[in-house]
């Protein structure tokens, strides 16, 4: 049998190469239940024989006690800053490779000179020190001779390794830096709103911050990665004669290096990798701002030397700047495809990422009151490749009168709807969704949408062809098409056409809720749908509410319960719980403007909408769905539990029974680790639903 021992061992080296094949080289081989489940299995372990607890544990990643400061360090080999060549052209990639031929006597007819190039990535300086291929020390930058000690946070990092691959030299101090991706940065701050907490302003700030919390807990929440770039310190180890075979030994060892990494010659081959970097930039996962040109050869390399703090053999070149500063001349209102009500700032034209701006957006009134925008302040401006420029903060607030302040239109400036905010949403939303011409295209596609009325065919490209040329207005003008009409159409023939008709013609026959949820009622979701369709029971009744009065007798009804201390009637009470006064008076204006009513009337007499049977639900247990799912899609899973009895919740709560977690499960999986509830997977939901 496999002593503890052994299993530890074994544990550890399975969970790093999940680590790495997770966060190095984006190919997992285990879902995170799966991951979660070796995990603990490890911890259970350590903590039942403490004495195989070890430094390079994964378990170790989850962060230590707090520190109460960080330490000097200082570097063994001092941590140069490397020369910037502000000429954003090719002349700049052509000046550094003559320099470099100046210095090393080279003639016009003799070799080019072989360079190493690599991404300059926008994050934060790090030294890592190993010592017989653990971890033992990591340090900031700091002044370039003195930095601070951050080895209990950086042990929460999962992309760096804690031991290193195969035989590793006695010593070896590898140079890198430490960045967040975007994508890892959009989710962290989706979380900080969803928390009502404050949101970071870019990656490189929150990366940096991270690193020198003196909570390494807190370090741990943050999605850290990590790239290597060089090396200071070698002891038990003969180097390569390259800088690029050298970053290829790091990558063997299990050290992360930017796999764009390139070897080129002379001043031609340093310019066309600053083409196709500069052409890649914006697909990047994460913020560059140059690339880095090194003579390849250390021999040459150490003839060069340094000069004062940086070295002669290498330089940093940039990249047109993506922030500028400049003035708004006023804050204006966009509809988008959504309804979304977006804030727009009028700007003074100002050239930013290799174009002129003259608009960015705002996003909404949250964000404009969080950065306190007004009109006539001087404001930094981002803009990256295609991404829409934003106002990132005030520089210079201007002259700032009360009758000047920026406040939400209370109609849309499209159609002239009246607008509302849903608790829980940032977004301000246009309640004329059947009609208004921003959101044509979009109120279309999701009537026609798989959940709503599942309309198959009608997709994007086609709705786009039916709203351009005038054919389709609404989603009633839908059931007016012909096969004949359809056919002229660019890419539907005949076949094709006669086919969508045949789907429209099916989706005449509704469930209510479905029909309800296919409207596109600001904050109305699948599951508040179905809890309309089971409380009014027909179109009818629903169309005919007084939401005003309904709130009324659901807060009478919820103060009565407080004091005879009993539930009120299951039929007045169960069915619109969830919906408050944000939501009901969104849901009000939705139903009750003029020519959403006028469209919804010629769908009722285009369709025949049916309400399933009002029936009390079966007592079940509380399932939240997450991440994507192999064997069957999250909607199959949903209906099968339903279908069962049980319910199927939007959001983790201390009530949730279970969560099934598929691939690439977000915040809702963490929200489960955090409140202890659960976690199953696909497998695991499969055989429960056998069971039952």
């Amino acid at each position: 049998m496999t002593s503890p021992r052994e299993r530890a061992a074994a544990l550890r080296a399975e969970l790093e190469r999940h680590n790495r094949l997770y966060y190095v080289e984006d190919a997992p081989e285990l879902t995170d239940a799966e991951y979660d489940r070796l995990f603990r299995e490890l911890q259970a372990l350590e903590q039942a024989h403490p004495e195989l607890a070890a430094p390079d544990s994964p378990t170790q990643r989850v962060g230590g006690a707090p520190a109460t400061d960080l330490a000097p360090v200082r570097h063994e080999a001092p941590m140069l800053s490397i020369r910037t060549e502000t000429d954003t052209e090719d002349a700049g990639a052509a000046k550094f490779d003559a320099r470099i031929r100046r210095e090393l006597e080279l003639a016009a007819g003799d070799a080019p000179v072989e360079y190493a190039a690599e991404l300059k990535l926008d994050g934060l300086a790090i030294s890592l020190r190993y010592e017989k291929g653990a971890l033992a020390r990591a340090a900031t930058r700091g002044d370039g001779e003195v930095g601070e000690e951050v080895t209990a946070n950086v042990r929460t990092i999962h992309s760096i390794p804690l031991k290193l691959k195969g035989k590793a030299p006695e010593v070896l101090e590898v140079r890198g830096e430490i960045f967040m991706t975007r994508a890892a940065f959009e989710k962290m701050n989706r979380r900080q709103a969803e928390a009502g907490e404050k949101l970071f302003i870019n990656p490189r700030n929150s990366a940096a911050g991270a690193v020198r919390q003196l909570d390494p807990k807190i370090t741990a929440q943050r999605p850290l990665s990590f790239s290597a770039h060089g090396f200071a310190v070698v002891r038990g180890w003969r180097l390569p004669q390259r800088h690029s075979e050298v970053l290829d030994r790091l990558a063997a060892f299990g050290i992360p290096v930017d796999s764009r990494r390139a070897v080129v010659h002379g001043a031609e081959g340093l310019i066309e990798y600053h083409r196709r970097i500069r052409a890649e930039r914006e697909k990047l996962p994460f913020d560059i701002d140059g690339v880095v040109y090194k003579v390849n050869d250390l021999g040459l390399q150490r003839s060069l030397g340094n000069v004062a703090r940086e070295p002669r053999w290498a330089i940093a070149h940039k990249y047109p700047p993506q922030e500028e500063v400049t003035e708004v001349l006023a804050i204006e209102v966009q509809v988008g495809r959504t309804g979304t009500l977006t804030p727009v700032g009028r700007l003074k034209p100002v050239f930013v990422g290799g174009v002129t701006v003259s608009s960015a957006t705002l996003h909404n009134e949250d964000e404009l009151r969080r950065k306190d925008v007004w009109a006539g302040d001087t404001v930094v401006v981002r803009r990256a490749g295609d991404v829409i420029p934003e106002v990132v903060s005030v520089r210079t607030p201007g002259p700032r009168r009360a009758e000047d302040r920026f406040e939400m239109p209370q109609s849309c400036p499209v159609c002239g709807s009246p607008v509302v905010r849903v608790a829980g949403e940032a977004a301000t939303r246009c309640t004329g969704g059947l009609y208004c011409k921003a959101q044509r295209k979009q109120t279309l596609l999701h009537f026609a949408g798989r959940r709503a009325m599942d309309i198959e065919g009608l997709g994007e490209k086609l709705v786009d062809q039916l709203v351009e040329r005038d054919l389709v207005a609404n989603p009633a003008d839908l059931y007016r098409l012909d096969a004949a009409t359809l056919a002229h159409l660019e890419r539907m023939g005949e076949k094709s056409a006669q086919n969508l008709v045949l789907n429209m013609e099916r989706s005449r026959k509704a469930e209510l809720h479905r029909f309800i949820y296919a409207l596109g009622i600001p904050g109305v979701g699948e599951e508040v749908a179905k809890l309309l369709a089971r409380h009014f029971g027909s179109l009818a009744a629903f169309l005919s509410a007084d939401w005003p009065a309904l709130m009324a007798d659901k807060e009478a009804a919820r103060k009565e319960n407080a004091q005879r201390k009993k539930r009120a009637e299951a039929a007045r009470e169960v069915p619109l719980e969830g919906i408050g006064p944000e939501l009901a008076d969104a849901i009000g204006k939705f139903v009750q403007e003029p020519h959403n009513r006028e469209v919804i009337a010629r769908l009722s007499g285009a369709l025949q909408v049916s309400a399933p049977p009002r029936q009390a639900r079966a007592a079940g247990k509380t399932f939240v769905l997450t991440g994507s799912l192999t064997g069957m899609t999250r909607e199959e899973a949903r209906e099968a539990l339903e279908a069962r009895g049980h319910k199927v919740a939007a959001a983790v709560s201390k009530k949730t029974d279970y969560v099934v977690a598929g691939a690439e499960a977000g915040t809702k999986l963490e929200k489960a680790r955090s409140l202890g509830v659960p976690v199953i997977d696909e497998a695991e939901l499969k055989q429960f639903l056998k069971e039952r």
